[in-house]
C-alpha cells in the first residue's frame, strides 16, 4: 500500500516546522514577500554587531558588503539590487563576461556575505521616536496646566 501526504498548496502561517527537507523548500517557496524580507538577511561584521547589538539585519539597497565565499571571495562593494523573489542579492562591479563579450550582474546568496557597512536605515525609527517623545511631552505639559486649573 501506498500512502500519499497531502500538502497544501497556499502558504500556511501556523506551520511551526519540520525536519523534512521537502517541507523546508516549500515553506521558503510559497513564503509572502513580507516574511521573505529575512531570508535575505546577512550578518554583520564584528564592529557592527557591538554598535547595532544585533547578528544579521535584511539585506538593504546601498549596504557595503564583502563577499565570503565563491568566485569573487574578498571583494567588496555596495549592493545594487535585493530580489526576494529568489533570494538573491547584486552587488556592483561584481560582473562575469558573457560568451558575446557582454557583462551581466552575479546574483549572490546572502549566505556569502557580510555587511561592512549600513545604509540610512535608522531615519524612520529615530522621527518616529522622536514625533513620540514630543506628543508625550506635550501631553504631560496639558495634564500639568489642567492639574493647576482645578
Amino acid at each position: 500500500m501506498q500512502y500519499t501526504i497531502k500538502m497544501k498548496k497556499h502558504f500556511s502561517t501556523s506551520w511551526k516546522g519540520s525536519k523534512l527537507p521537502r517541507k523546508q523548500r516549500k515553506y521558503l517557496a510559497n513564503a509572502p514577500l513580507h516574511l521573505r524580507k529575512k531570508f535575505v538577511s546577512i550578518n554583520l561584521s564584528k564592529e557592527l554587531r557591538k554598535k547595532e547589538g544585533k547578528r544579521n539585519l535584511p539585506a538593504k539597497k546601498g549596504d557595503k558588503v564583502k563577499i565570503f565565499n565563491g568566485k569573487f571571495k574578498g571583494k567588496t562593494g555596495k549592493i545594487l539590487e535585493v530580489n526576494l523573489k529568489r533570494s538573491k542579492i547584486v552587488v556592483e562591479n561584481i560582473q562575469v563576461k558573457k560568451q558575446d563579450g557582454s557583462k551581466a550582474n552575479v546574483r549572490l546568496q546572502p549566505s556569502n556575505l557580510q555587511i561592512i557597512e549600513l545604509a540610512d536605515r535608522k531615519k524612520k525609527v529615530e522621527e518616529t521616536k522622536t514625533k513620540e517623545q514630543t506628543i508625550k511631552k506635550e501631553d504631560s505639559k496639558d495634564k500639568t496646566k489642567e492639574k493647576q486649573k482645578k
